[in-house]
């Protein structure tokens, strides 16, 4: 019964995120990516030296190397970041034209919600 029961709750989850614009589940999906300090400590350092390994990132925030290969993957996950392999090592660099697009759809996203605040709604 516990299995039917887990089964149609995350049916339900599911659902419910659909019946939002698809602008809102982006936006829902960057914050909720970048809602951790230690990504968008990644990020800046990856937007610093323009392409690194895993455990230079490693040693320049105090975070271990398994902990920074998690935050990547989440990062990788969205499309913020790409690698690339070079023989035995993975090098990681910010993938500028999603980061623009995702700052395009905040800035719209805001500049609507604004727009709706001094309309005196």
């Amino acid at each position: 019964m516990t299995y039917v029961c887990d089964i149609f709750y995350r049916s339900m989850t599911y659902t419910k995120s659909v019946a939002f614009k698809t602008d809102l589940q982006e936006v829902a999906k960057f914050s909720k990516v970048l809602s951790h300090p230690a990504r968008l400590a990644i990020l800046q350092y990856l937007s610093k030296c323009c392409e690194c390994k895993s455990g230079d990132i490693a040693n320049e925030l105090p975070l271990s190397r398994t902990t920074v290969s998690q935050h990547l993957q989440e990062l990788r996950s969205l499309g913020l970041i790409n690698y690339e392999v070079k023989g035995a090592k993975v090098c990681y660099k910010v993938d500028s034209e999603m980061l623009l697009k995702y700052k395009s759809t905040l800035d719209s996203f805001f500049s609507e919600g604004l727009h709706e605040l001094t309309c005196g709604c």
